[in-house]
């Protein structure tokens, strides 16, 4: 009796001993992949994706990375948890895994909502933001007049820049907004920039409806349209937005080409794919978009 009572009680602490480690290292892992601790045990909040405490997110804008630090924005809506006049939600990251939620990053203002875009580490300092020991982080978004669209307008989409000199944790918007105006293209937005080497110039991409446009700056801050394309090329079935322009090596040969990247909203290619997921890749040209010289 006296051994079944000791094999009772260490069976007893063995099992008390695995249920207790099994419990702490489901909370480790919970904690290790959730946006923060506390947020993190939330019975229905996302583990490995960022979300934020409350309200309503959307598209993610303007990823990059500084000084050790990931930085993600992304539309936010901080006062329902339907979607409203959109701001840029800002968050961080050194391992892509544990998010530290920060203050919001642009906020609505005379210009319109703060729509989809880009950020950049202006490096060389060409905009003047920063200085060369310190180079500037620049965002590049959308405005977009919410009355101006109501009142029938066309212009109601423009492209403003703000930037950061303190990696992210306070924002400006540049005093000249809008950089780029518009003044007749309706679904005018979602710049994308990156930096040519070969030109020395920043690039950005954008979309107007059924096209994306090209435009080239050496500081960001004033830019001239380099050219257009799509009109009358690849697919059609809904409004062209979120465009990415990058260069990939073609399979085999040391021959480089650009792809642009272009997603539809709605009209996916098929009824069986969801609206606004359909995505098609065009492969044209060898090059960025230069300004066409005038003939004679």
């Amino acid at each position: 009796m006296m051994d079944f009572n000791k094999n009772y009680h260490l069976l007893l602490l063995v099992f008390t001993v695995l249920i207790s480690c099994k419990n702490i290292q489901e909370k480790q892992l919970s904690v290790k992949q959730g946006t923060t601790t506390a947020d993190s045990m939330e019975k229905y909040r996302p583990q490995y994706h960022f979300s934020p405490k409350k309200m309503w997110m959307n598209d993610p804008n303007g990823m990059v990375y500084h000084e050790g630090v990931y930085h993600l924005f992304y539309q936010y809506y901080p006062e329902d948890n339907v979607w409203g006049p959109m701001h840029w939600g800002h968050a961080v990251s050194k391992d892509l895994l544990r998010w530290e939620p920060k203050p919001i990053a642009l906020y609505p203002d005379g210009h319109g909502y703060i729509f989809s875009g880009s950020a950049v580490v202006d490096k060389d300092n060409t905009s003047g933001f920063g200085t060369s020991e310190n180079p500037p982080l620049v965002a590049i978004f959308t405005y977009h007049n919410a009355q101006a669209e109501k009142e029938g307008r066309s212009d109601y989409q423009t492209q403003g820049i703000a930037y950061s000199t303190d990696n992210g944790e306070t924002w400006t918007k540049y005093v000249a907004n809008p950089v780029i105006r518009n003044a007749e293209e309706k679904d005018f937005r979602d710049p994308k920039v990156m930096w040519h080497e070969a030109s020395g110039k920043w690039i950005l991409t954008l979309v107007a409806g059924d096209h994306a446009q090209f435009y080239g700056s050496d500081n960001l801050k004033d830019w001239e349209l380099l050219g257009k394309f799509g009109e009358n090329q690849g697919a059609h079935g809904g409004v062209w937005e979120c465009p990415d322009l990058f260069q990939l090596n073609v399979q085999g040969t040391e021959e480089k080409k650009w792809v642009l990247l272009i997603s539809i909203n709605p009209g996916a290619r098929t009824e069986e794919a969801a609206p606004n997921i359909s995505s098609v890749i065009l492969m044209e040209k060898n090059s960025v978009p230069t300004k066409r010289k005038p003939v004679g």
